[in-house]
């Protein structure tokens, strides 16, 4: 049944919710938009009003949840020590979250986009938010010199790869292990020593 309600302010989330379904379910290559807009209960054409194709859906989904799972992450100061601590808990909820994982395994090519190509919308709020934290633990001390911007797409270069390529270490550096040596990379970059 289609939804007569098409702009209340929930039918953006019940389709993205649709997609997320439609990923864990089948793999990006396979997810549809008549597939999304069936499961969420809405007409193909208000989905298009939102989002040109699938792959923006798709790009839309994947920026809410990784500002989800950043935001899930209660910051505990702003020192150096602090924000390391909260990269490496951001760093290890995406690489446990279902969602990105499915995506990292079904489409790969799909990844590689915002990997190697160009920065995606998430890749751009992270290094915002970061940059400000940055320039503020710049201004303690316990970060060293240097663009808060540039630091934080450094940071988040060493953290992406981190990520996905842990599966591949994982023989020799445990999940536990790899976010010890993480902060120990990330604290010896920052540092003003």
């Amino acid at each position: 049944m289609l939804s007569n309600s098409n702009d209340r302010p929930d039918v953006a989330d019940r389709i993205l919710a649709a997609a997320a379904s439609c990923v864990r379910d089948f793999g990006i290559d396979r997810v549809t938009l008549a597939e999304i807009a069936r499961r969420a209960r809405v007409s193909r054409p208000t989905v298009y009003r939102r989002w040109p194709d699938t792959q923006a859906i798709l790009a839309a989904l994947l920026t809410r949840r990784i500002t989800e799972v950043a935001a899930e992450v209660p910051r505990t100061g702003t020192d150096r020590a602090a924000i390391v601590a909260r990269i490496v808990e951001v760093g290890q909820r995406l690489g446990r979250d279902d969602l990105l994982m499915a995506v990292m395994h079904s489409a790969p090519e799909f990844a590689m986009i915002y990997i190697t190509e160009r920065l995606g919308t998430s890749q751009q709020w992270l290094i915002d938010v970061l940059a400000a934290d940055l320039k503020t633990a710049q201004s303690g001390g316990s970060v060293r010199a240097g663009d808060p911007r540039q630091l934080a797409t450094m940071v988040l270069l060493i953290t992406q790869s981190t990520i996905q390529s842990a599966q591949i270490v994982e023989p020799i550096l445990t999940a536990d292990a790899l976010a010890v040596e993480l902060a120990h990379v990330l604290n010896g970059y920052l540092s003003n020593g």
